[in-house]
């Protein structure tokens, strides 16, 4: 009997203008352990707001925290073996950091127009991360925190094993223009909550009342 293959989790960047994939950096281990924080956003905030203790003006806003492994001595595939043999994780963590990196030819641009008295009135997006955590998660976020802590090296210094802290908000169509590509990813997320929020089907027998 075939174990079932466990799906790994991690980030694919995409272009937030066309969608289309830019890179996709997979977890090599899955985390452990992940810490989720959703905070309601209600129009009633302070007591005696009689008539608006109920309402929501907005999706919640939601983060995630976790951690993320790699070890270089146990990368799969020949093409990465060899990869790893000569930079060890570099390239793995590059892929992951320059997430949070505006591209080098625009910070060229802007100290070329800087050079001619110019300022650019708003810099260009940069890719558009989503954490994939499963089929049913996949979500548009933007990474608040990344921490690298480098545990083993290579003769060469190249990092050979790591672990990776990151912090991510989702991104909600709160925090971003009518069709953009993160407000349909959210959406897509947001009803998936609500479509497993409706298979439960419990009555108050549940809480041991007959009804409320």
């Amino acid at each position: 009997m075939t174990a079932p293959t466990t799906l790994r989790g991690g980030f694919v960047f995409l272009d937030p203008e066309q969608g289309r994939v830019l890179r996709v950096a997979p977890f090599q281990y899955n985390p452990d352990t992940l810490t989720r924080t959703i905070q309601p956003r209600g129009v009633g905030e302070d007591a005696g707001d009689r008539l608006e203790a109920l309402r929501l003006k907005g999706p919640p806003r939601e983060s995630f925290r976790f951690d993320a492994e790699f070890d270089a001595l146990d990368q799969s595939g020949a093409g990465r073996r060899e990869a790893t043999r000569q930079d060890g994780l570099s390239a793995t963590l590059a892929a992951l950091e320059t997430a949070v990196y505006p591209a080098s030819a625009q910070l060229l641009h802007e100290r070329g127009l800087a050079d001619l008295g110019m300022i650019e009135i708003a810099p260009v997006e940069a890719p558009l991360p989503v954490l994939v955590l499963g089929t049913r998660r996949v979500l548009p976020v933007r990474i608040t925190e990344f921490t690298v802590t480098e545990e083993a090296y290579d003769s060469d210094l190249n990092p050979i094993r790591a672990k990776i802290g990151v912090s991510v908000r989702t991104l909600t169509t709160d925090d971003v223009a009518s069709g953009h590509k993160a407000g349909a990813l959210y959406l897509r997320y947001h009803q998936e909550k609500e479509r497993l929020a409706g298979l439960t089907g419990n009555g108050p027998g549940a809480v041991g009342l007959t009804g409320v």
